[in-house]
């Protein structure tokens, strides 16, 4: 471990305090925190000092209003501490959360650790020793990664790798119950952030390149009793259906797609909006990704790579608005989700706005599921050239759908989308969401034959030889680039060209959009784009959050493949070594 605070961070503490107006929070708030840890008021009401939530708030928007550090004096940034995270072996995706003084955030393989916010220093770790898959653990499609934790009264809430939900004491780190998610020895993980919504923790999983059907549980946050089961796709009729939504699903599938799974897992993008008392969660790719293997009769094969409106105190299904009608290319739903309150064309909206693999910008009124408006974001966008705003369908391309045309044929973007994991951030004082985006192509080609097997991937496709494949499209966008779009337009305002991959954006009331790009974080200008500061953070970076601790403004950030670290700074604080 490393601890870094200069003096000067502290006399620049003392300075605030008694020369400069401090956010306050809501007494309200502070006396439910004070009695019961992190609260269903507290959560609602996203006090400016603090970010409780993987988004900062219930809208997911990873925007705080936090000013000390702006536009003017953000070249002033130095270090404040780090801390090295004791395990390694994938990238760091975790964005850390900050309530009361403690930091909170997850490493590679679900590791857990809870930092002093003020220094860095210890305050525990929780270790939950999980094995590679190549020494009996569980089968991983991307990497043994982890999006981070929740947090609720007196617990701090994790999903791990093996599929189970653990509660931990926030001041012990010591496990208080524990649950398992999903079935034994299947081929299922959890990769995402859990979310708390009404008392309940809300986790996903992860698993469709296996074989698996997806769905969103909600469990106790008191007890880890289960409290309701929603899932994505329909199971085998023979079984019966478990709702309504399940069996009008089912019809827009063929064959026995149940064998392989179906897919449509949850493993990233939920959001809540209280007043709608709605939980939006986005669904994955179908299982295999071949349409023509998995539902050979063709089908849109509901719920897959949709954004989904439920119940939270029962999670039916309330609407649904299908971003990949029939998905052929792995073109998941589940990135980031974000609502929003604009005005559209002269009238109040209440939206919900999502980039998903598939290259198209969605924003869906999110109490009906109208699609209100949806526009390319990827440069380089071949399996569809636009989306009828009437059907709310894409306009795909004849070459698009490889298996009923039976060529193969390479396509922009690749399954790695051009957005993915990383989240996007909101600003309202500029009304633009940075997004970072990429450009890629795939070969998509049908497999000859089809056999599902458990252990491995079963996407129903072949790569074919290289000799027998059309020369690969040269990219016309930059592999990998910051947008701001104008979601009230849904046309973009400006761009940087990024030099390496992504990790998350954050904006902040000092008109900055913070973010990681390659091994750099870097502080933009929210309203132009212009680069005012980075600092060099190791190759993987997670998501940037801020915070406010005893009147300093902080801005924190997880990086770092080979050796991670949380990486914290401060004005006045010292440069990176």
């Amino acid at each position: 471990m490393t601890v870094l605070v200069p003096r000067l961070v502290r006399a620049r503490a003392l300075m605030v305090l008694f020369a400069a107006p401090m956010t306050l929070v809501p007494a309200q708030v502070l006396a439910a925190q004070q009695s019961e840890g992190v609260s269903e008021v507290a959560l609602r009401a996203s006090a400016p000092a603090e970010w409780l939530t993987t988004g900062r708030d219930y809208a997911e928007t990873h925007y705080s209003p936090l000013d000390q550090i702006d536009a003017d004096n953000v070249e002033q940034l130095g270090l404040a501490w780090s801390w090295i995270i004791p395990k390694s072996g994938a990238r760091i995706e975790a964005t850390p959360v900050v309530s009361d003084g403690v930091m909170y955030a997850t490493g590679p393989k679900s590791f857990v650790l809870a930092l002093d916010a003020g220094t860095g220093e210890k305050k525990w770790q929780w270790d939950p020793g999980i094995p590679d898959e190549r020494e009996g653990g569980p089968s991983i499609c991307c990497g043994d990664v982890n999006r981070g934790v929740a947090l609720y009264g007196d617990k701090v809430f994790v999903g791990l790798l093996d599929g189970r939900l653990v509660a931990l004491a926030r001041d012990t780190g010591l496990v208080v119950w524990t649950v398992q998610t999903t079935p034994r020895g299947a081929d299922y993980s959890v990769t995402g952030a859990p979310r708390i919504v009404k008392g309940n923790v809300i986790i996903g999983n992860g698993g469709a390149e296996y074989g698996v059907r997806g769905y969103v549980t909600a469990y106790d946050a008191e007890t880890g009793d289960q409290v309701w089961r929603s899932y994505t796709v329909p199971g085998n009729p023979a079984d019966g259906f478990e709702n309504e939504a399940m069996r009008a699903a089912a019809e827009t599938w063929t064959g026995e797609w149940w064998i392989v799974g179906g897919g449509g897992t949850v493993w990233d993008g939920m959001a809540y909006d209280p007043e709608a008392d709605l939980l939006y969660v986005g669904t994955g790719n179908g299982s295999p990704w071949n349409r023509d293997t998995r539902s050979p009769g063709g089908g849109d094969n509901l719920y897959l790579s949709s954004i989904l409106a439920l119940n939270p105190d029962s999670g039916e299904p309330v609407w649904h608005y299908q971003t990949t009608p029939g998905d052929d290319w792995d073109y998941t739903a589940t990135q980031p989700l974000m609502l929003l309150d604009l005005t559209i064309a002269g009238r109040e909206r209440k939206v919900i706005v999502q980039a998903p693999k598939n290259g198209f910008f969605y924003v869906v009124d999110r109490l009906t599921g109208e699609l209100i408006s949806a526009s390319a974001f990827a440069d380089d966008l071949t399996w569809a050239v636009g989306v009828d705003v009437d059907t709310g369908r894409p306009i795909e391309t004849p070459e698009a759908r490889y298996g009923r045309t039976g060529q193969g044929v390479y396509l922009s973007p690749g399954p790695g989308g051009a957005h993915n994991w990383p989240p996007m951030s909101w600003n309202p004082d500029t009304g633009l969401v940075y997004l970072p985006a990429q450009n890629s192509s795939s070969y998509y080609a049908k497999a000859d034959e089809f056999e599902y097997r458990q252990g491995v991937w079963n996407t129903g496709t072949a790569r074919g030889s290289r000799e027998s494949r059309p020369e690969r499209p040269a990219l016309t966008g930059p592999r990998t680039v910051l947008l701001a779009v104008d979601p009230a337009t849904n046309t973009e305002a400006w761009r940087v060209v990024s030099d390496g991959a992504h990790g998350g954006t954050m904006s902040t009331g000092g008109n900055l959009v913070f973010r990681g790009s390659g091994d750099r974080l870097i502080a933009h200008d929210a309203g132009t784009g212009a680069q005012l500061w980075s600092a060099t953070v190791g190759q993987g970076t997670g998501t940037p959050m801020t915070y406010e601790l005893d009147g300093v403004q902080y801005v924190s950030i997880a990086a770092g493949r080979r050796v991670g670290r949380v990486y914290t700074f401060a004005l006045d604080g010292l440069p990176v070594r």
